[in-house]
């Protein structure tokens, strides 16, 4: 089965940013790949003017909360670093009967690499200049750039909203016959493990390696 893989842009980001950015983008790729009879829910960010949607499952909401929450525990143990969330949907297929144990397997046909950049915005300090003897106000200056970082911010990730939207629209071909009935394709989202102090060739190898992701205990 062909696997379409797709990196989305690095966002780099705050740690009071990371729920709201996940959620946003990973809600919007379980949306555009949902088949069934969903109830479509706008969701307004509070730290950016961008509206999104969610498909209204509450379990949906929870088990993506979960993984973010997972998350922002390892980053909170690994500061500083760049990350990954690989959003994975797979189909589920029997494998040959073997005695009496009937085994089915993962065949994974689409992943998300959501990139993330998590950084510590540096604390500002009054300056004087020692030429015109004018003293620059911290409150006003450190206003206008974090004003400025977070404009920047939004205007990536709209990018990357609009680079999933390009995707789904022109990746068609790989995606499996729909089953009567089912709304969401089987999913799982694989976020760092414990033991990992990064997460990023090394596991990106051992995922190609192994097949699919490894499952988060």
């Amino acid at each position: 089965m062909n696997c379409e893989v797709c990196q989305l842009k690095e966002l780099e980001v705050e740690h009071f940013e990371i729920r709201e950015v996940l959620r946003c983008i990973l809600h919007t790729i379980v949306f555009h790949r949902a088949l069934g009879l969903v109830r479509p829910k706008d969701v307004d960010l509070e730290l950016f003017e961008i509206t999104y949607v969610q498909c209204g499952d509450v379990e949906l909401e929870k088990k993506i909360d979960e993984k973010i929450d997972h998350f922002i525990s390892w980053v909170e143990k690994h500061p500083n670093k760049k990350s990954q969330i690989c959003l994975s949907f797979y189909e589920v297929k029997s494998k040959q009967p073997f005695w009496f144990a009937n085994k089915t397997e993962r065949l994974y046909w689409e992943q998300w690499y959501v990139n993330l950049n998590v950084t510590q915005h540096p604390k500002h300090h009054s300056s004087k200049s020692h030429h015109t003897k004018v003293v620059v106000d911290p409150g006003e200056s450190a206003i206008e750039e974090r004003s400025s970082r977070r404009a920047m911010v939004e205007a990536s990730l709209r990018e990357v909203l609009f680079q999933i939207i390009k995707f789904v629209n022109e990746k068609k071909d790989h995606v499996p016959p729909i089953s009567e009935g089912v709304i969401y394709f089987p999913y799982e989202i694989t976020i760092p493990s414990s033991s990992d102090s990064a997460f990023g060739m090394d596991m990106i190898k051992r995922m190609l390696h192994s097949g699919h992701p490894t499952m988060l205990s």
